[in-house]
């Protein structure tokens, strides 16, 4: 991909880098989706472990907020389903994303997680961080290509729900991914892509991530600046794992001088 010159762009902490592209996730970052999602795993996985241990005669050990960040934050759907249970020593057939949200599947339990989201968002709708959406309009003002990254199938109504459907030129969401067999995070493939889609080398990019996995792609996809969004897996463990720039807002890059 050819590297252009430096694009303007307001006085932010990577400046004086060849920079053309912000390429952004969206639960977390754009949207206060991840709290959506957060609570229907939630409701997902106590629901199911409780069944599960009354059937076994086991314990019953709630879903936590370590165990989402640990094993589903930033995945795609099923992938969630399927690590979270591994770590329980749980293990179902895989199913497949036809199967009803009542199915004892990898696949079924994904499908039920997406129904409790989908419930959420049509009664409470969607928060928007406004501070991210100010910086990523700035840019794209400045010249910058604009792209979106999601794990979810529901990127695309999420954005046109919040009036941001005109936010970004180019969306790789979770339907993108399982259409072109692209892996999920932690693996770098769907930010590629988005970069390659807009016509930009990952190195003159900025991603921005507020999941553990999503700053490791970043990291491994060799993308110019990795900003951290901290929403509680703390500042500490997105510079560890690749973050160049932790935040705990995107906009408050806008703030800085």
């Amino acid at each position: 991909m050819p590297i252009a010159t430096q694009v303007p762009a307001p006085a932010l902490p990577w400046a004086g880098q060849d920079l053309l592209a912000i390429i952004c996730d969206l639960d977390g970052v754009i949207t206060d989706t991840a709290a959506v999602h957060a609570t229907a795993w939630k409701d997902l996985f106590d629901g199911y472990l409780r069944a599960h241990a009354a059937r076994t005669g086991g314990s019953f050990v709630p879903f936590t907020e370590a165990d989402y960040l640990a094993h589903v934050d930033g995945k795609p759907r099923y992938d969630g389903v399927r690590d979270f249970l591994a770590a329980r020593g749980i293990a179902l057939p895989e199913g497949t994303p036809e199967d009803a949200s009542d199915a004892e599947t990898v696949c079924g339990l994904g499908n039920r997680k997406n129904n409790a989201f989908n419930d959420v968002i049509d009664r409470d709708g969607v928060t928007v961080f406004r501070g991210a959406v100010a910086l990523v309009r700035t840019l794209a003002e400045a010249g910058w290509r604009t792209a979106v990254v999601s794990s979810s199938k529901n990127c695309g109504p999420v954005l046109e729900r919040s009036g941001l459907g005109d936010l970004f030129e180019v969306m790789v969401d979770g339907l993108y991914a399982a259409d072109a067999g692209l892996p999920g995070k932690p693996a770098p493939d769907t930010y590629l892509e988005a970069a390659r889609l807009i016509d930009v080398a990952p190195g003159c990019a900025v991603m921005v991530e507020d999941a553990i996995v999503g700053v490791q792609a970043g990291r491994d996809g060799g993308f110019g600046v990795v900003v951290g969004i901290d929403r509680g897996a703390g500042a500490d463990a997105l510079r560890d794992n690749g973050a160049h720039v932790v935040v705990k807002d995107l906009g408050d890059l806008l703030r800085d001088d």
